[in-house]
């Protein structure tokens, strides 16, 4: 059992590195040709999204598991809490775009695939890893408060270069279009739903541990 277990792991973390990779190149691609600025800009703003930003995190994920046994990345990647909280991240890519941005443009052809890989499909390969693979373990509640200074960070970066580009990657923390009240008051309702997925997230995580104990 345990043999056929490594095999299908190996297996899916084959399609997600492959998947998830594939879609970045496409999207990096598409922007790249896309484009309405110089070259270096248009890159910077490709990694100012938190989508794409928390896709490579994943890519690096299942890559470092996938190739490099016995790494500092396999130690760093395998531990339950880093993979809890990439699943945060992952799944926060996924409930955002599609309950708030997928209703405010229609992307067609390639970058219709590059949206669905990294938005929907993407984060519940991630998920469905994190269920079926991640070591069984018990998350103490402090370590949500860790896990929540990536998007803290995240959002202080785009604010602070949105004051010196005039760019925001999504609409609801653009400040030249909502003013810093509105986003700040989005920014604080954002990081309370980061703070009970991650509640949601270390209860299933605990609730697994006590089932096998």
């Amino acid at each position: 059992m345990e043999t056929i277990s490594s095999k299908g792991r190996q297996i899916f973390l084959r399609i997600g590195a492959t998947i998830t990779w594939f879609a970045l190149i496409i999207q990096f691609y598409l922007i790249i040709l896309n484009r309405i600025t110089t070259v270096p800009e248009t890159i910077i703003r490709f990694f100012s999204f938190y989508t794409i930003l928390t896709n490579v995190l994943v890519a690096m994920c299942f890559t470092f598991l996938l190739f490099k046994p016995n790494s500092r990345g396999v130690t760093f990647f395998s531990q339950l809490n880093v993979v809890t909280a990439i699943t945060l991240y992952i799944t926060v890519v996924g409930i955002i775009y599609n309950v708030i941005l997928r209703q405010i443009w229609n992307p067609e052809g390639l970058q219709r695939l590059a949206d669905e890989l990294l938005h929907v499909v993407v984060p519940l390969l991630f998920i469905f890893y994190w269920l079926l693979f991640s070591h069984i373990g018990k998350i103490r509640l402090k370590k949500i408060f860790y896990w929540l200074i990536y998007p803290l960070v995240y959002v202080i970066c785009i604010l602070f270069r949105g004051t010196l580009s005039g760019f925001y990657p999504y609409p609801f923390i653009d400040v030249n279009v909502l003013g810093y009240n509105k986003v700040i008051l989005n920014s604080v309702g954002l990081f309370f739903g980061f703070f009970f997925l991650s509640l949601l997230l270390a209860a299933i995580a605990n609730a697994r541990n006590k089932k096998v104990q």
